[in-house]
């Protein structure tokens, strides 16, 4: 398992961020808090609190494509 930082504001980086996360066929999950959700839900992602960080759990280790395509979503 691997765990990435990211912070999602706008609608459109939600969009990206799930399109992004469904290209991938290992399981992925964010959390925010105490709640976890699966990240390849626009729903689960919409019902956390997105004015806060977010975890990011990557269930592989052949994810580096996915951890560097991240990037762009991490906190400045």
């Amino acid at each position: 398992m691997q765990a990435v930082t990211i912070s999602l504001t706008q609608v459109s980086q939600v969009q990206d961020f799930v399109n992004l996360v469904n290209q991938f066929p290992f399981d992925v999950d964010m959390v925010s808090g105490r709640y976890t959700v699966n990240a390849k839900s626009m729903l689960g992602i919409y019902s956390l609190d997105l004015s806060k960080p977010l975890q990011v759990l990557i269930y592989s280790d052949d994810c580096e494509e996915l951890k560097s395509a991240l990037k762009a979503f991490s906190e400045m």
